[in-house]
């Protein structure tokens, strides 16, 4: 009985993990603050080489700086 169980429940298993690990991978990269600053760079540089526009540059940006100011918000209160 137990192997049919294990069978039948390996597909959701499988979700679930996939889940999990894609949970950890967006935990980690909003809470990095040298990814953030990574990704600052990569803004500026779209917005340099006029692949973004200003309004769509500042906009990104804003969010950005948002997730860093939290994440320093964070260190500061642990």
């Amino acid at each position: 009985m137990f192997l049919i169980d294990d069978l039948l429940l390996a597909p959701l298993k499988g979700v679930i993990f996939i889940a999990e690990k894609i949970n950890e991978v967006i935990e980690k990269e909003t809470s990095d603050e040298g990814a953030l600053k990574e990704r600052l760079m990569a803004l500026q540089l779209k917005f340099e080489m006029d692949e973004i526009s200003e309004e769509e540059y500042d906009q990104r940006e804003d969010e950005l700086l948002k997730l860093l100011g939290n994440i320093r918000e964070e260190k500061q209160n642990k």
